[in-house]
C-alpha cells in the first residue's frame, strides 16, 4: 500500500511538472488579465533582484580582494562608508518600488466586474464540485472536476469547502485563493486566450492532495454557449440493451445513493455529478485519463486507483460492472 501511494504521489508530481513546462499550468504564460498582472510583478522582481544579486556578489568579491591586497580592514574607509550608505538607500528604494507594484497588482485582482459568469466551486477530499449559478434555477447545473469559461468575459467564482482547507490555483488565469470551511471567498478570472489549462489544489489537504486537479477549458462565446446547453440537458436514455441494464443496475445499487444523473432516479449528492461524465477528459480529479478501461478499473477498486479516496468499493458481479460501464459511457 505504501509503495502504491508513493508511486501515485510521484506520478502526480511528474504530471504537475510536465503541465508547468507545457504552459497549461504556468504562471509565466498568462492567459487572463489577473494572471498577466501577477506576471508583470514577477518580471519586475526578476529584473530588479537579479542585478542586485550580482551587485552584492561583485561587492563581496571586491571587498575580499581589497582586504587581501591591502592587508587591512575597511573600518575607516570613508569611501566604503559612503558606498554602503548609497547601497542602503538603493535597496530601500527598490523595495518600495516592489511593494508598490505588488499593492497595485493586488488591487487589480479584486476590482468589481460587470455581467460576470457566476460559478461556485466547492472543494472536497479530493475532487471539485462546480456549480454554474443563474437567477433562473432552471438554468443552473452542476459538473465536477472541470471548469469551462468563455473568453473575454469575467467569471466570478465563489469558493467553499466542505471538509478541510483547500486552495484553488489556476496559474494561467489567477493566483491562489483558499477554500475555508464555514467561509466563502471569491476569485475573479477574465480569460483572454482560448485553450485547455490545468488547476490544482495548492494547500495540503490529505493523502490524495496531489491528485486533486481541475480541468479548465476556455472557449469562444459560441462554443461555451453550446457546452452550457449540453450541460443543461438531462442524460439521454440508453438505446442498447446492455446500457439499459446498466442504468437499472446503477439505480438499484449504492451508486445512486452517492451520485446524481439528471433525468433519472439517481439523486445522491455525496459524490460527483455524473450526468455528462463521458464528456470529461479525466477521472477522479485528474488521477486517471477517461476511457472505458480506466472507468471499469475505477468502479471495481477505487482504493487501488486512488488510495484513501472516500468512494467505497461497491460489490458488483462482472456482468453488472460491464453493463454499468456501458451505461456511463453513454453520458455525453
Amino acid at each position: 500500500m505504501k509503495t502504491r501511494r508513493a508511486t501515485a504521489l510521484l506520478a502526480a508530481g511528474a504530471a504537475s511538472l510536465l503541465a508547468g513546462c507545457s504552459h497549461v499550468q504556468s504562471a509565466l504564460a498568462p492567459a487572463g488579465d489577473q494572471a498577466a498582472a501577477i506576471e508583470r510583478v514577477w518580471d519586475l522582481m526578476l529584473w530588479i533582484c537579479v542585478p542586485m544579486y550580482l551587485l552584492v556578489l561583485a561587492a563581496l568579491g571586491w571587498a575580499l580582494w581589497r582586504k587581501h591586497s591591502r592587508g587591512h580592514t575597511m573600518g575607516g574607509d570613508r569611501h566604503a562608508a559612503f558606498g554602503l550608505a548609497a547601497f542602503v538607500i538603493l535597496v530601500a528604494g527598490l523595495l518600495t518600488v516592489l511593494t508598490a507594484s505588488s499593492y497595485i497588482a493586488d488591487r487589480r485582482l479584486h476590482v468589481a466586474v460587470t455581467d460576470p459568469v457566476k460559478v461556485r466551486i466547492t472543494a472536497m477530499q479530493w475532487w471539485w464540485q462546480v456549480d454554474y449559478l443563474d437567477a433562473d434555477p432552471s438554468r443552473q447545473f452542476t459538473t465536477a472536476n472541470e471548469l469551462h469559461l468563455p473568453v473575454d468575459r469575467p467569471t466570478r467564482i465563489e469558493l467553499r469547502s466542505n471538509d478541510v482547507i483547500h486552495s484553488l490555483w489556476i496559474p494561467v488565469l489567477n493566483g491562489k485563493e483558499d477554500l475555508i470551511p464555514g467561509r466563502t471567498n471569491v476569485i475573479v478570472m477574465t480569460p483572454r486566450k482560448t485553450g485547455t489549462y490545468r488547476g490544482q489544489c495548492a494547500e495540503f489537504c490529505g493523502l490524495q492532495h496531489a491528485n486533486m486537479a481541475l480541468d479548465v477549458q476556455v472557449d469562444d462565446t459560441s462554443a461555451f454557449a453550446a457546452w452550457k446547453a449540453r450541460q443543461l440537458a438531462p442524460a439521454a436514455t440508453p438505446s442498447t440493451p446492455t446500457a439499459l441494464a446498466g442504468m437499472r443496475a446503477f439505480n438499484a445499487t449504492a451508486c445512486a445513493m452517492c451520485h446524481t444523473i439528471a433525468g433519472t432516479d439517481a439523486g445522491g449528492v455525496t459524490g460527483p455529478n455524473l450526468t455528462h461524465l463521458a464528456s470529461r477528459r479525466t477521472l477522479a480529479a485528474g488521477a486517471l485519463p477517461f476511457n472505458r478501461g480506466t472507468l471499469s478499473a475505477w468502479i471495481a477498486d477505487p482504493q487501488r486507483q486512488k488510495p484513501g479516496t472516500n468512494m467505497p468499493e461497491v460489490p458488483l458481479q462482472q456482468q453488472q460492472l460491464a453493463d454499468i460501464v456501458d451505461y456511463l459511457m453513454t453520458l455525453q
